[in-house]
């Protein structure tokens, strides 16, 4: 609009000058409560909808940059300022029922004085607040809501990165290339926590023996706060300023310095706000120098010695482990601890060896590298993989700490992992669910009652449904590549062509996920011919939908993602082929919400878990995946071996050498994809539906729905972990 002004209420006094009609937009936008509650998102949307795109949902950015003659407009409308007062009354509402809520009737002697502390090295709440990589900060991000909703007190505690992660471009070779905006913490969702005087609440830790002044901000999500540490201060070293610049960057003393920031810095900075929390819960082995932390202050205070202070923090701390690939855990050298800790090891009333054997999966070994993950096994009363089968994988990896018991007794559980069902599922489903589940169906997502009543809704209207989320899928993905495209600096001959990109009437198969080569991104290209012969089939075609990123140091990843990029231009296939590039949670929602299969390749057993293609299910959407993670608990098929809710690639085994594992596993996708995915697709009624597919649709809701949520998976949680007295019923679990 020629009336916009992009910086009208920038600046730190921006909030006042909103009129007092519209004053509560504020605290809806600086609590991500309104991204997964109802009209949430269109309170705002409606005051100007292409603004709100342009501000990627960004709700503190976006208010900024209305106009005065918008501001002015809507603050005199009694129509918007009665939903306004609406969704103010429901956020209240929300807020103050914490005594209403599941975990108050099943624990009530919690209390959010002594929460949980979740510690996190990545927080994936909303696209607006770039603070995550991947799938373990949108993981923490949906524990951290589903606590929100059941009543759990939890605090979040990680760091703020002022680079993010990477923002993704690929260049005119396909090549992936990285870029590093530097955020405006002034335009996001966040707020520096200050002190009684108004000046920053800040802690100070000793790093490299420098002293360090570490702030924090607060994020809000709804009754739960993450609060993000940061050294960005012109009282810093420079070197210390740049910590935490960004997430997985830089080198290995680098990242020392960021769990050092982490652990140690995110005890103190919980200390310094005055929360004592109840239990310290890990997620990854990057925070477990809190561990050290929390028994040095043990000895301090209480006198005890080293082996007492031990085992009473680890009463109190536990540890979820979701690698699967030794690789993938942070080791670091000798030298490198004795750089950070040599200060350390001395008031653990340890020796250098003693402490290093602290870290070391073999004890005595004095060139061993410090493993975080051993740490934290050896300082938690309980770990956890995230699956059922990364719970085997992880017993075996670490057998070698607990070398007096069998692999079957390694003391590592497992609780699958979830999604938080009420930000994934498309508003479009939403409505269905409410109209012939349960009006309340988002808050009882594990009464597999109501999930029963899915064959209640007409199949028509579920693929009418289906389809025009898949028509937004297309539309956006063809602008995004327009964008892409102009970035590069194409003419605008090129990219015309891009307007008619992909069909929606095609069987659209779609793979976003963090690119790395044991994920294999392009298995289905395994066999040239075979892939061309499905991609650009005359009658049944079908075509491919990928996003991801790969990690900037990692050559293989962006090599099999160049080679994926050569296809998508292909003259016979470009039309069957496109990659969305910059993957973040604002394209996967297009995605899991609008594609009719989602494709997961990885080489088993190595995926720890996955949740991308439970968020698909629950849009209506079915997987082809691997018997891997959750999907292994998750598939059903009938007695003659048919996939019932979706389908299995190869078999429930490994152990097989890789050529041959991906020359089975390519040959088994390629046979599920011609003899069963296209035809049962293509089979369509009178009315031009497919029956036999929705009918999978539906069955995989029922079987996914009720089981694969955070609501569950946390409710598992308190009751096997958290709190093992608590013996509630998980079919109870309500949210308020």
């Amino acid at each position: 609009m020629s009336d916009r002004s992009p910086n009208n209420f920038s600046g730190e006094n921006w909030r006042n000058k909103l009129p007092t009609t519209l004053s509560p937009l504020i605290d809806l936008a600086f609590n991500f409560w309104w991204s997964w509650s109802a009209q949430g998102e269109s309170i705002f949307r409606d005051l100007d909808a292409r603004l709100w795109e342009e501000c990627h949902q960004n709700p503190v950015k976006f208010l900024q940059r209305l106009s005065p003659k918008q501001i002015a407009q809507f603050a005199r409308d009694p129509t918007y300022l009665n939903r306004l007062e609406q969704r103010i009354a429901e956020f209240r509402d929300y807020m103050a029922s914490g005594d209403k809520s599941w975990a108050s009737k099943v624990a009530p002697q919690w209390h959010f004085q002594s929460p949980i502390a979740y510690f996190c090295f990545e927080f994936g709440v909303h696209q607006s607040l770039p603070n995550y990589a991947g799938g373990l900060g949108v993981l923490a991000g949906d524990h951290l809501k589903s606590a929100s909703d059941l009543g759990v007190p939890m605090v979040g505690v990680g760091l703020l990165f002022r680079n993010g992660y990477l923002e993704q471009h690929f260049n005119r070779e396909g090549w992936q290339e990285e870029r590093y905006p530097k955020y405006r913490f002034e335009e996001m969702p966040l707020e520096l926590v200050r002190d009684t005087s108004g000046e920053p609440l800040t802690v100070e830790i000793s790093i490299r023996r420098r002293k360090t002044i570490v702030q924090c901000w607060q994020v809000r999500v709804g009754r739960v706060n993450i609060y993000l540490l940061d050294t960005n201060r012109p009282d810093n070293d420079p070197v210390d300023r740049a910590i935490a610049r960004c997430l997985y960057g830089g080198d290995r003393n680098n990242r020392m310095a960021q769990e050092f920031l982490l652990g140690i810095g995110g005890v103190k900075m919980l200390q310094r706000l005055g929360i004592t929390p109840s239990l310290y819960h890990l997620n990854e082995g990057h925070a477990a120098f809190a561990l050290l932390e929390l028994v040095r202050q043990s000895m301090a205070d209480s006198g005890q010695s080293f082996s007492q202070a031990k085992d009473e923090v680890k009463e109190r701390c536990i540890f979820t482990t979701h690698t699967p690939v030794m690789g993938g855990h942070d080791r670091f050298p000798p030298e490198l601890m004795a750089e950070f800790f040599a200060d350390f090891w001395p008031q653990l009333n340890l020796s250098q060896a003693e402490f290093l054997d602290l870290g070391a999966r073999k004890p005595t070994d004095p060139w061993a590298r410090f493993n975080m993950t051993v740490l934290a096994l050896r300082l938690t009363r309980s770990a956890n993989g995230v699956s059922e089968l990364n719970g085997q994988v992880a017993r075996e990896m670490w057998s070698a700490i607990y070398p007096d018991r069998e692999v079957s007794e390694v003391p590592i559980g497992y609780i699958t992992n979830g999604i938080h069902s009420r930000t994934w599922i498309a508003p479009l489903l939403g409505d269905l669910y409410a109209d012939y589940l349960d009006k309340n169906w988002g808050t009882c997502l594990c009464d597999r009652h109501i999930w029963d009543r899915i064959e209640r809704i007409p199949t028509r209207e579920l693929w009418q449904r289906h389809q025009l989320l898949k028509e937004q899928l297309i539309v956006f993905a063809r602008d995004w590549l327009q964008q892409a495209q102009k970035y590069r600096g194409e003419s605008p001959e090129a990219i015309e062509p891009l307007r008619r990109r992909l069909d929606p009437n095609l069987l659209t198969i779609g793979f976003a996920r963090r690119f790395s080569p044991y994920k294999r991104p392009d298995l289905i290209f395994c066999d040239p011919d075979r892939a061309r012969d499905i991609l650009g089939h005359s009658d049944r075609p079908v075509q491919l939908i990928f996003a991801g990123k790969a990690h900037p140091q990692n050559e293989e990843s962006k090599r099999i993602m160049q080679r994926i990029m050569q296809w998508s231009h292909d003259l016979e296939l470009q039309d069957r082929i496109i990659f969305i590039e910059d993957y973040d949670m604002f394209v996967a929602k297009k995605l899991v919400r609008g594609v009719d299969v989602w494709l997961n390749t990885p080489r088993r057993p190595l995926e720890a878990s996955g949740t991308s293609g439970q968020k698909v299910a629950l849009n209506g959407g079915l997987n082809c995946s691997i018997l891997d993670g959750w999907w292994r608990e998750a598939y059903r098929e009938d007695e003659t071996g048919k996939g019932i809710n979706g389908w299995a690639i190869g078999d429930d085994r490994s152990g097989e050498n890789r050529e041959e594992q991906d020359r089975r596993d390519a040959e088994s996708l390629y046979r599920l994809i011609d003899e069963q995915i296209i035809p049962l697709y293509y089979d369509r009624d009178e009315n031009g539906v497919p029956q036999g597919w929705i009918e999978m649709m539906k069955a995989s809701i029922k079987t996914v729905a009720p089981v694969f949520n955070t609501d569950r998976m946390l409710a598992e949680y308190v009751r096997e972990i958290y709190l093992p007295e608590v013996t509630a019923d998980l079919q109870g679990i309500c949210a308020v």
